[in-house]
């Protein structure tokens, strides 16, 4: 089977000049963008999700990556069609293809 996980990235302005932490009253998280993983050769999206958590996801004071969505490649190719074309390309073109048998 073939998913797609999206993840979403958030960014701490607060830790660039300050600590950064919530406790200091330094936080200050931003949204920023995230990367959609087109994940090959498993067959639970259980698994799949689980695989892009292990090969991106990020937990620091400075900045956070994590799994927030995640379909089978047609769910997504369907959410694709409703989009404009360049916004179409410009996702398919950004996505990376990761599979657990191409991991060293």
């Amino acid at each position: 089977m073939t998913y797609v996980v999206s993840t979403q990235c958030l960014e701490n302005y607060g830790a660039h000049c300050e600590d950064g932490k919530f406790s200091s009253g330094n936080a200050y998280w931003k949204m920023k963008g995230g990367a959609d993983y087109i994940v090959d050769g498993l067959e639970r999206i259980q698994d799949a999700v689980a695989f892009v958590a292990a090969l991106c996801t990020q937990n620091n004071i400075s900045f956070k990556e994590f799994p927030v969505k995640f379909r089978t490649i047609e769910e997504w190719e369907d959410e694709l069609a409703e989009l404009s074309t360049d916004y179409q390309d410009f996702l398919l073109a950004s996505a990376k293809r990761v599979s657990p048998q191409e991991v060293i």
